[in-house]
């Protein structure tokens, strides 16, 4: 009876560990791709931004390009 008891106890034990360990991979999925949509969009007003003073004859076409190109990393596509 106690090994049977003993066996259940430590198969919840790894059913709440796997649980534990779902729920923070989740997480961490959601995190991320929230990061990179707020990324993606600051970087698209800021595009827009750029156009905008180009426009208005703020900035020079060669300057507004030259900011767009800076800070540019090895990850932007």
């Amino acid at each position: 009876m106690d090994e049977a008891l003993q066996q259940i106890a430590e198969a919840a034990a790894r059913n709440w560990t796997m649980t534990l360990m779902c729920t923070v991979a989740m997480v961490y999925v959601v995190f991320s791709a929230v990061a990179s949509m707020v990324k993606s969009s600051n970087r698209e007003k800021t595009r827009r931004e750029i156009a905008a003073y180009i426009a208005e004859g703020a900035l020079t076409p060669e300057h507004g390009e030259r900011l767009m190109k800076a800070g540019k990393s090895t990850h932007d596509a």
